[in-house]
């Protein structure tokens, strides 16, 4: 399946459009990673552990809206857009949602 955050895909014609499709994913962080991202907040430098954590929730949603947008009958999704947000009473909840148009294209 194409995924594109573009309106359309050079050189191929949509033939339908299904609809909206989303993919929604709601992540917690742990325990562990907090500590070690507070360390690296300390310290300076990248948090590996909330950057990781950060990719498996994006690719988790695009998975989850990819799979949705099949069954629909599609077999592209155009105009994606990826939104973050953090959740919680703690603000250790992350959510990320994609979101795109479900074509078929010719």
């Amino acid at each position: 399946m194409l995924v594109t955050t573009t309106p359309n895909i050079e050189g191929r014609r949509i033939k339908e459009y299904k609809g909206i499709v989303f993919g929604e994913v709601i992540s917690g962080v742990d325990f562990i990673k907090d500590f070690a991202a507070g360390l690296t907040n300390f310290f300076g430098g990248r948090s590996g552990s909330y950057e990781g954590e950060l990719i498996d929730a994006r690719e988790n949603a695009i998975a989850e809206m990819v799979k949705r947008a099949g069954n629909m009958g599609a077999n592209a999704v155009v105009a994606v857009d990826v939104d973050y947000e953090v959740l919680g009473q703690g603000n250790n909840m992350l959510m990320v949602t994609a979101s795109g148009t479900a074509v078929v294209l010719e």
